[in-house]
């Protein structure tokens, strides 16, 4: 009962003893979050709790550079109930079991349960197997600092054991990484590992040159559904890294063993042994959203819940949703950029109804593509017009994605001064 506890210590007395009934946020990614955060800014009076499983939002664009050391934890990880204290809105932290949309109630696996007057779906998304034998069990995520912490052990790992073995095959298989997809995480990582590894490596003796990093793509190229200027520029920046990485197109993996990828290429079934095996591919809806009771034509053939343009479900106006497992009339990529405004949209939507206005569809303004593609270096492919590359374009990713960060007022100190490092030693030619 601890984190049930730890959840309610500034529960608002109104919430115990309440009348009216609450708004509830489930899921604390970026459209949960910012909804609440907004919320608290227009200084919403409906009684509002945010749930989330976990203690801790984390801003997942940053997650390369935490993994290569390039920026602190301090960036990318926040404590919720830091984040909203004093801000009006109660946070929880419980697991949801069950929604029932038609009797407008949620159950939480602390047994706790609610009646709610509105309700935010932002529950996110999972990772996607797709039915491949051993994936789950024999492969890495990255999706969380958990994975990148856990990712970087291994990495070290192997690397120093790679020093300590003078048999060849299990010195190859050590150094050889496989990374499965090329969409923008796995190229993103790709490039990441390319330039990093050698860093790690070198001081330990090794010769970065027997370094492996490989992706492997089912379709015939990387980065499906982004411009080909930018497919391009990522197909160069992968090949000139520290180390060149290398691309295996039309490629299907079949099965994932332990240190072993089964491949399908060409008619012909191989195997690439590697001892660090990254998922990156695809993503699934929540299990929670399949069981909600979503009326025929409510979801896309994804299984996606379909959404108004003012991000309220089809049958269910008092229910908005945002994120990877909605889909509106002319769908938006699952990137953070759109996440935050449909947070800001729903915020603005719900203040409206507490003061019997209608709600307003959300206009999405897409700024661009921002990718990382190695240490210090990154692309920023502004309004789908400019491309910026290399250690300025590094720089513009940056600060985008720091203007993100739900702290902006209590990191602007150390923002200032990323930015001034960053400036002086590019000036500096360090």
């Amino acid at each position: 009962m601890s984190n049930v506890l730890d959840g309610i210590s500034e529960f608002p007395q109104r919430l115990i003893a309440s009348e009216p009934l609450p708004t509830l946020i489930l899921g604390g990614g970026f459209t949960g979050l910012f909804t609440a955060l907004h919320l608290s800014r227009q200084h919403y009076t409906t009684p509002t709790i945010l749930i989330d499983r976990e203690w801790n939002f984390i801003f997942k664009p940053l997650l390369y550079e935490f993994l290569s050391g390039e920026m602190n934890m301090q960036f990318i990880r926040h404590r919720y109930d830091a984040l909203l204290h004093k801000s009006g809105i109660a946070f929880i932290r419980d697991e949801v079991q069950s929604i029932d949309l038609q009797q407008r109630q949620v159950v939480l696996a602390s047994g706790l349960h609610y009646t709610y007057s509105n309700l935010v779906l932002s529950l996110g998304s999972v990772a996607g197997y797709f039915g491949v034998k051993g994936a789950r069990e024999n492969s890495l995520a990255f999706r969380t600092s958990d994975d990148a912490i856990a990712l970087a052990w291994k990495l070290r790992d192997c690397l120093q054991k790679a020093t300590q073995t003078s048999e060849p095959q299990q010195k190859k298989t050590l150094l050889t990484i496989a990374i499965l997809g090329a969409g923008s995480s796995g190229v993103e990582l790709a490039a990441t590992l390319a330039d990093l590894l050698p860093v790690w490596y070198s001081p330990l003796g090794g010769d970065i040159a027997d370094i492996r990093i490989v992706v492997i793509q089912r379709g015939k190229q990387i980065l499906k559904g982004d411009s080909d200027r930018l497919r391009q520029t990522a197909e160069e920046a992968l090949q000139t890294r520290t180390i060149p990485v290398e691309v295996m197109l039309e490629t299907a993996v079949i099965e994932i063993r332990p240190n072993i990828v089964m491949l399908q290429r060409n008619g012909q079934i191989e195997e690439l042994a590697a001892t660090t095996i990254i998922w990156t591919t695809g993503i699934a809806t929540n299990p929670l959203m399949d069981t909600l009771s979503i009326p025929e034509g409510g979801r896309d053939e994804k299984g996606r819940l379909k959404l108004t343009d003012t991000l309220q479900l089809l049958d269910f106006p008092e229910v908005f949703a945002g994120g990877d497992c909605t889909v509106m009339e002319h769908p938006l990529p699952a990137t953070a950029q759109v996440a935050y405004q449909q947070g800001v949209a729903i915020a603005h939507n719900l203040q409206a109804l507490s003061e019997c206005h209608s709600p307003t569809a959300v206009k999405v303004g897409m700024r661009g593509t921002l990718m990382k593609l190695g240490l210090k270096e990154s692309v920023a492919e502004l309004f789908d017009r400019y491309e910026v590359k290399g250690h300025l374009g590094h720089l513009i990713r940056q600060a985008a994605y720091i203007e993100l960060l739900p702290t902006p007022a209590k990191n602007f100190k150390g923002t200032l001064a990323w930015i001034s490092d960053e400036l002086f030693q590019r000036c500096s030619g360090i």
